[in-house]
């Protein structure tokens, strides 16, 4: 059963993060330049939260409010669950799916960052997966000829 240090071997655990006061452009711009849907949010090495696409469409556009005068601070996500290196990947996809996020930032064993998996991660390191076990059952069904 793979796991989320699984996901953080393939993907690294590089981590983009903002401070508090960063403005919501500020941090969309981030966000484009590297293709990456979200960003962590913290102060002085602490994590506090994180601002992803869906906070700015549904706390920024959807209300009229300005994305040059908002903070990052204001519109964050503060609450998202916590997952360890050693969950699995079908906890985490469970998990997104019944509090229907797309991201879960991940906390080592003394409750520092390490990295965040998306909805994104899950599904394709599935298909790595599916696509192990097909390469296998096929080697095997090959050796018995």
């Amino acid at each position: 059963m793979k796991k989320v240090a699984d996901i953080l071997l393939h993907k690294g655990s590089r981590i983009t993060s903002v401070g508090p006061e960063t403005t919501v452009l500020e941090a969309l711009k981030i966000m484009a330049d590297q293709n990456i849907g979200s960003v962590m949010v913290m102060d002085n090495g602490k994590y506090l939260g994180i601002m992803t696409e869906r906070d700015y469409s549904r706390k920024v556009i959807l209300k009229g409010k300005s994305s040059t005068d908002t903070k990052v601070r204001e519109i964050m996500s503060e609450e998202l669950p916590r997952v360890s290196p050693s969950d699995t990947v079908e906890f985490c996809m469970q998990l997104m799916s019944d509090k229907n996020i797309r991201y879960l930032p991940v906390f080592d064993n003394a409750g520092l960052l390490s990295g965040i998996v998306s909805i994104n991660d899950l599904v394709r390191e599935t298909i790595r997966t599916h696509e192990e076990t097909i390469s296998h059952l096929k080697d095997y069904l090959h050796s018995g000829l």
